[in-house]
């Protein structure tokens, strides 16, 4: 496979450089660490609507659990903004692996899914606790596969990556 060189040139530059080098407290697992709350934050507050969707905890009332869609956003928003970081330190490993794409696509599919749980079950404040559940199952396990997929298929990159810079492969 042939590796483009625009792969090189972001790896050349400074922030590359430094989020790859830095001994700073703020380098590149500062970043990670981020990117994990980020995660935790958007999956997390996921789980907690989609379980309480598939009947755990039936008890809690449905309708306050909107107030999570905001933190789901702020979470994506966050690792949006590390991902990019987190790419731009090792953008060869990422974007040589087909693992990314399956993460990207798996992202994806849950950030579309939130997003139309949010507008389908919560948009309408006269729906009924059960008319919520009934609109929301469906939305609720494919969003738990989803996030799942997008976790799993993450921390698998590092397993398997091709390439970890320009020009070297894994285990080269």
């Amino acid at each position: 496979m042939a590796v483009p060189e625009i792969f090189n040139t972001i790896e050349q530059t400074g922030i590359s450089r430094w989020l790859r080098e830095s001994q700073s407290l703020f380098g590149f697992y500062f970043i990670l660490l981020f990117h994990t709350i980020g995660m935790s934050l958007v999956v997390g507050a996921n789980a907690v609507v989609d379980l309480r969707i598939l009947g755990v905890a039936s008890d809690i009332p449905l309708q306050p659990l909107k107030r999570l869609f905001g933190i789901m956003w702020l979470g994506l928003g966050i690792n949006v903004a590390t991902g990019l970081l987190l790419l731009t330190a090792y953008p060869t490993k990422a974007l040589t692996n087909p693992d990314f794409y399956v993460k990207l696509s798996f992202i994806g599919l849950a950030v579309f899914t939130m997003r139309r749980m949010n507008i389908r079950v919560f948009g309408d404040s006269s729906l009924s606790e059960a008319a919520m559940v009934a609109k929301g199952k469906m939305m609720a396990r494919w969003s738990l596969v989803f996030w799942i997929g997008a976790v799993g298929s993450g921390r698998l990159l590092s397993e398997t990556a091709r390439y970890f810079f320009y020009g070297h492969p894994a285990g080269g």
